[in-house]
């Protein structure tokens, strides 16, 4: 549901070095994909609102997806809705869904969220660490500049005008919301104005690994009710617990453990894969897409059953796809 490697092409780029999608050292790449049996993929338009131009530079990115899209179109095609993706894989091929992880690149103006619809944007995060113009993010931050408190989240800051405005319009045009990075106070908007089932691309569960990027017991609940998937994030920070200055790592088992509570809290069909890849670090015992199916394995080992593992891995996200996209 969500990966940031478009973003690392255009930074290889912008540095002069000619990476590409097929072929490369980075999590993802169509060679690692298809070693890994993927059906489908959800490559983010990852743009920090830091930036100078923060629209052009999501234009920019777009350019760039298609741009491998159209390179790679021997094993990889574009989908905009459920359809597409299963005509993709009965011609042997798998799919690119385009989502942005930034929505104040709409610059508070529907007309321009009508357009990125148009440019095939099916997916959209509505906010990433800073206020945007649409809602605030997960974690307050500190005036002073020091480290935010990730234990503390914000309960107070939701959704603005233009953003309860902005969800509305995504349900009418049939773009996933998505509720990764967003405030709490955020969710429970999104939760009542929201009309269709909305994501978190990538989060994991707050009770077994206490960040305010998580989702506590109660969202994984009212997010199953509404129809809705998480997809578990395979960063280490958001899986396990450590004391500050002490490494971290991703390890399998904190992922089932995680996929595991909840399923045990919100139901089997509201848990799918996330992974973050490319916006995390490398410290993965999961290391690329290529070693996905170590996961399959895992879960089997832990007594899921083969239907279950096919809901975590495609099926639950494929049904908010056929419900959501138009």
């Amino acid at each position: 549901m969500h990966c940031d490697t478009i973003m690392k092409l255009c930074i290889d780029r912008n540095k002069g070095i000619e990476s590409n999608l097929r072929n490369n050292d980075f999590h993802i790449s169509i060679e690692k994909m298809n070693k890994g049996d993927y059906l489908a993929q959800c490559f983010a338009m990852f743009v920090p609102f830091n930036v100078e131009n923060p629209f052009e530079t999501c234009i920019q990115m777009i350019d760039r997806y298609y741009e491998e899209m159209d390179k790679n179109k021997d094993l990889i095609l574009p989908a905009y809705s459920y359809d597409d993706i299963i005509k993709n894989k009965e011609k042997g091929k798998m799919s690119g869904i385009l989502t942005i992880e930034e929505g104040g690149v709409t610059k508070c103006n529907l007309s321009y969220l009508r357009t990125f619809y148009r440019l095939g944007v099916r997916m959209i995060t509505l906010t990433w660490n800073f206020v945007n113009g649409v809602g605030y993010p997960n974690f307050i931050r500190p005036n002073d500049g020091s480290r935010p408190d990730f234990k503390n989240p914000n309960t107070k800051d939701g959704l603005t005008e233009y953003g309860i405005s902005m969800i509305k319009e995504m349900n009418k045009l049939g773009i996933i919301i998505d509720v990764s990075h967003l405030s709490d106070a955020g969710f429970y908007d999104v939760l009542k104005y929201s009309t269709a089932p909305f994501v978190a691309s990538h989060s994991n569960a707050r009770s077994i690994c206490n960040h305010c990027r998580n989702l506590t017991d109660d969202m994984i609940r009212k997010l199953s009710l509404r129809g809705g998937v998480m997809g578990i994030n395979f960063a280490a920070d958001f899986l396990n617990e450590v004391e500050e200055g002490k490494d971290n790592f991703s390890k399998i088992e904190y992922i089932v453990k995680h996929i595991k509570h909840i399923v045990k809290i919100g139901g089997i069909d509201c848990v799918g894969l996330g992974t973050d890849f490319d916006g995390i670090e490398k410290d993965l015992e999961i290391k690329d897409a290529s070693f996905m199916p170590l996961l399959r394995n895992a879960l089997l080992n832990e007594g899921f059953n083969e239907e279950e593992i096919d809901k975590i891995f495609y099926k639950n996200v494929l049904r908010v796809f056929k419900e959501v996209l138009k």
